[in-house]
């Protein structure tokens, strides 16, 4: 795919809503955040577009979460690709921009022997979205076992069986090039969520369930023709630089008169920090720290989200100098 320029609308999601339907929605774009994501591990293929769906969809549900929360989503299964872990922090404040970061863990023993699409690498396992709301707040957790052919697929089933919303994703993502550049990863997506009444944002909801809004079954008339109006959109809309996403909104549910937000700048970010390596080192035991420990004496751990290299002298962590254990 060739892409003459980059767009404004890189690294945003444009919150709506469609007036006459009830139904509220995200519209997304990734480069640089992708780029970011990716640019930390050497995935395979079938990795680096799973860990990017993952990613697209952290950025369309994140959004709808309140200022300081925290969403991640994590897949855990049986296959080859045995984990993809995702986090998204909202804003601090408004207008400002929102972080994302991602990761895989997976057998690339195992991963090379198996064929067929990305998805099927997984297996059989769970999808399962938490939030943290912060100090003081319980954090909520929903899970669901995987299902359906996508990532996407699984995010659907999660929001009808533990939130009982109707919720449909329209995804698309690969590696573009523009003339004269090294192919970049891209990614687009739609997502839409019949609600009693549609809102820019989730809010906290129901306190009596879960922080995520919840609404009655969807008028099925208007749910239908909104999607009928969602397939119809071309991959290169969703992420080519040359249609600006509130054109395309009004493209797909002009006569469902969209009403359309301010949008939501997201980046790629990680939280990791020497205290917060040191404090999750607290749970190790003697044993354990020194498997960590390299040939000099220092205990090493590295971020799987950004791979950031971290040393600490055991000492510092309470335990005597040792040599390491193979």
């Amino acid at each position: 795919m060739n892409l003459p320029n980059m767009t404004s609308w890189d690294d945003k999601v444009l919150p709506f809503q469609l007036d006459l339907a009830d139904i509220r929605g995200r519209i997304a774009r990734l480069d640089g955040v992708l780029e970011d994501i990716l640019q930390q591990h050497d995935y395979p293929a079938p990795v680096e577009s799973l860990v990017a769906e993952a990613a697209l969809l952290t950025a369309l549900i994140g959004q709808t979460i309140e200022l300081r929360w925290k969403l991640s989503i994590q897949i855990r299964a049986n296959g080859p690709i045995r984990l993809i872990a995702t986090d998204y922090f909202s804003p601090a404040s408004p207008g400002a921009a929102a972080m994302i970061r991602a990761y895989a863990s997976f057998d690339a023993e195992a991963l090379g022997q198996s064929t067929g699409p990305a998805f099927a690498q997984i297996g059989h396992g769970m999808f399962a979205l938490m939030i943290d709301q912060g100090e003081g707040q319980k954090p909520y957790q929903g899970i669901t076992p995987l299902a359906g052919d996508s990532l996407a697929a699984c995010a659907e089933t999660y929001f009808r069986q533990s939130e009982q919303l109707p919720t449909r994703f329209q995804l698309a993502m690969g590696r573009a090039q523009v003339p004269g550049d090294q192919p970049r990863w891209r990614a687009g997506g739609i997502m839409l969520q019949h609600m009693p009444k549609a809102s820019p944002l989730l809010g906290a909801g129901d306190a009596a369930h879960s922080p995520l809004s919840k609404g009655p079954e969807a008028d099925d008339d208007a749910w239908r023709r909104v999607n009928l109006h969602l397939d119809t959109v071309d991959e290169i809309e969703l992420i080519g630089p040359h249609l600006d996403p509130r054109d395309l909104l009004r493209r797909l549910f002009n006569e469902d008169r969209p009403r359309i937000f301010d949008s939501q700048p997201v980046k790629f970010g990680c939280t990791c920090s020497p205290a917060k390596v040191e404090q999750a080192m607290s749970i190790y035991s003697a044993k354990d720290i020194s498997k960590m420990t390299d040939a000099q004496g220092m205990v090493t751990a590295d971020c799987q989200f950004c791979g950031a290299h971290y040393e600490f002298d055991p000492r510092s962590l309470g335990f005597e100098a040792t040599k390491k254990v193979e």
